[in-house]
């Protein structure tokens, strides 16, 4: 068994092996598409990660309607963590202004911002980031312009990702604004290319449905021959998804993502302990064996944390078992 508390820097060693390996594409936003992007980083250096763009919290939602831009806060996350060496760049790009008219704003998006207009473009100003960085694969934008999410929870309409992910009860729609918007050409040829996709971990409905609902992306990932894998979240989340099992979780994929039926779902097996109304998300082994899903149980809690995250070691651990050979 791999001893994750002894192993020194995983990502470098995955990279002095140059080894070559599957081409696998990561979908979603926050602190879980972060997470995921570290886990490959052991499997693989061909990386594509597909960001969300309506995210309209902190900075991002300062910066996106003032500069007409999608929100940068995601995709530079997603850019520290396929950047694996310390620098100054990323240095930069981490930095958080905490005081005076730029208060709350993180310095790597303004950078991102900046980067834009002077390539003329924010998909351009992304690419430029990843070559200023260092990055690992690459960050794609799913859509090249802003998007504002829109929901029906118990019957309200709610706009907004902030806003929805707060709103505590049962969503039973999920659009984005405005219409006629398609999805990034280059998220979608990173699918046609891809040996493997990856859903998850992250906020359910505003993170990983939030950005297969990009208009050609359902359908990019329905067409693809490429290996499907959810992984599943930890505990249920504020708002979002508390109240719902596993197999709500899987279900809510198909309803609310018109995806299909993932190929394998990673779900953790061990103990977590969390207070009421937060509750472990468990996938149901009888449940899953009658719908014929392929199931992986690990242990992939990362125990230092004061929050249950995914250890990206321990997931990168699975997702090498599982990739294509």
């Amino acid at each position: 068994m791999t001893d994750y508390g002894t192993m020194t820097d995983p990502v470098l060693e995955a990279l002095e092996a140059d080894f070559e390996g599957v081409e696998v594409v990561a979908l979603g936003g926050g602190h879980g598409l972060a997470t995921a992007l570290q886990a490959i980083q052991l499997v693989t250096p061909n990386i594509t990660a597909i960001v969300g763009v309506a995210d309209n919290g902190g900075s991002s939602g300062r910066l996106s309607p003032a500069l007409g831009i999608p929100p940068p806060g995601d995709l530079r996350r997603a850019l520290v963590a396929l950047t694996p060496e310390h620098s100054t760049w990323r240095d930069l790009f981490e930095f958080r202004f905490d005081e005076g008219d730029i208060a709350g704003h993180s310095l790597g998006n303004l950078i991102l911002a900046a980067l834009a207009a002077q390539a003329g473009g924010f998909d351009e100003g992304v690419m430029e980031a990843e070559r200023c960085l260092g990055a690992i694969g690459s960050v794609v934008p799913a859509a090249t312009e802003s998007l504002t999410m829109k929901a029906v929870v118990d019957g309200r309409v709610v706009h907004g990702q902030l806003n929805i992910a707060r709103t505590a009860g049962e969503l039973t729609e999920l659009t984005l604004e405005p219409p006629g918007v398609e999805a990034n050409p280059r998220a979608i040829a990173a699918i046609k290319g891809a040996e493997q996709i990856v859903l998850g971990p992250g906020s359910l409905f505003t993170s990983t449905i939030g950005a297969v609902a990009v208009p050609g992306m359902a359908d990019a990932i329905n067409a693809s021959d490429a290996q499907l894998v959810y992984v599943c979240n930890l505990i249920t989340q504020d708002g979002e998804t508390l109240g719902m099992d596993g197999a709500a979780h899987i279900e809510a994929l198909s309803s609310h993502g018109r995806l299909r039926q993932p190929d394998v779902i990673v779900a953790n097996d061990s103990s977590i302990a969390v207070e009421r109304p937060h509750e472990p998300v468990r996938i149901d082994e009888v449940w899953a064996a009658q719908l014929g899903l392929d199931v992986v149980y690990a242990d992939l809690v990362d125990r230092e944390g004061d929050w249950p995250f995914h250890h990206p070691n321990r997931l990168g651990d699975v997702l090498g078992r599982i990739a294509p050979s």
